[in-house]
């Protein structure tokens, strides 16, 4: 019998819903159990647990993750009215991302996974454009209201010590809505610095896009900060052969459109939130993107960029074959394990994770893929596998 590789120290394994879920067990059951002893402390996010325990699984999850190191999640509900519905819920809960992220205060890292035979949707990329996402505030914190009628709205600024400060928004002259928005210095300086120091890391250029000239204090904040950091570390910037620029956002969208790649794009909470997204559908599928939340005191957690894919998952209940897209959720796990093994020092795990990585690549190559790649690809959809048949065609690549 083949020795299994032992995970030494435990991994976080947060678990999801929907088809993302279906596929998270088929991940464990055939690429994974086969080959490693796993060492895991479970937490449940499926959103009718989440509801159960009025959302502290998720911060006990996220708490797990401070303690160990290293987590892996599984693709999760954010719920919206419609979702209440569907699940009877209490309430709409949170996005479990941005309370995973407010506790550890990290920042996203979403890299594409190229694959020669997935041409970019952009002719020009010929490589990689990491996203580097602020992963506190803006709009996930928000607080919003509904103005009921006309009248006055106000923001009020109360210090420790001293007197209230009252900003004017706007007169209404009937409804409407409002929304709040903040952020902290210190999390934004987390964010920088984590930037600068992936950017050196991987010597990548590094871009910040904001639109300080409209938002002349929130959005000039980040880009003093910035700016401030990178004075400090230019020596190092420097060595590492990179620059750094600061671009409006709409002129660096349209820069990105022309240039080959190869660079950082750190942006903010709401835009790095669109722009993952984009980039990963510009390389060929949202399916292809690795995403990592790095805190400043380097905890990580790895995860699949993408939703849950309630369509397909509908279909999986109802009996009928699926062609869903798992390489984003196996690079989670891959990546969780090589980041175990380099912590732990154990050179046999962090190998193990480059040979599944690399029979993932390698099934793709061959032309076994899921649909959503078999038409980027050039080939007919009904040439693709099945969701259970790609996890089982890598297996067969692994062994």
């Amino acid at each position: 019998m083949k020795t299994k590789i032992k995970v030494q120290n435990p991994i976080v394994e947060i678990d999801g819903d929907e088809m993302t879920r279906v596929i998270w067990q088929l991940i464990k059951e055939v690429l994974l159990e086969p080959h490693l002893e796993l060492n895991l402390e479970y937490y449940d996010l499926h959103v009718q647990h989440r509801d159960a325990t009025n959302d502290q699984v998720t911060i006990d999850a996220a708490l797990a993750i401070r303690k160990h190191g290293v987590g892996v999640k599984c693709a999760t509900i954010t719920p919206d009215a419609e979702r209440v519905t569907e699940y009877n819920l209490k309430k709409q809960w949170p996005s479990p991302n941005a309370t995973i992220r407010s506790v550890l205060d990290g920042t996203v890292f979403r890299k594409p996974i190229l694959i020669d035979t997935i041409p970019p949707s952009v002719r020009s990329w010929r490589l990689p454009v990491t996203i580097g996402r602020h992963a506190y505030g803006d709009i996930y914190k928000a607080v919003e209201f509904r103005v009921p009628q006309a009248g006055k709205l106000e923001m009020v600024y109360t210090p420790e010590h001293g007197e209230p400060t009252r900003v004017p928004v706007h007169e209404f002259d009937g409804p409407g809505v409002a929304m709040t928005m903040h952020n902290l210095d210190a999390s934004i300086t987390s964010f920088v610095k984590a930037c600068l120091t992936y950017a050196i890391a991987e010597k990548t250029d590094l871009w910040f896009g904001a639109k300080d000239t409209i938002s002349k204090t929130y959005h000039a904040r980040f880009r003093e900060l910035f700016q401030q950091a990178v004075d400090q570390r230019k020596e190092e910037l420097q060595a590492a052969g990179i620059e750094y620029r600061y671009l409006l956002i709409d002129d660096a969208a349209a820069q990105l459109m022309k240039h080959e790649g190869g660079m950082l794009l750190a942006l903010m909470n709401y835009d790095g939130d669109v722009w993952s997204d984009l980039i990963a559908g510009g390389f060929g599928s949202l399916g292809l993107m690795t995403s990592v939340l790095v805190s400043p005191d380097g905890k990580y957690e790895f995860e699949a960029a993408h939703g849950t894919v309630r369509r397909h998952y509908y279909r999986h209940l109802a009996g009928e074959t699926t062609s869903t897209n798992s390489v984003a959720s196996i690079f989670a796990w891959t990546g969780a394990l090589a980041k175990r093994g380099e912590l732990d020092q154990t050179p046999e795990l962090v190998r193990f994770a480059q040979e599944l990585e690399h029979a993932v690549i390698e099934t793709i190559r061959s032309g076994t893929m899921t649909k959503d790649l078999a038409l980027v690809a050039g080939a007919s959809g009904e040439t693709a596998v099945s969701t259970e048949g790609f996890i089982r065609a890598v297996a067969e690549r692994l062994s």
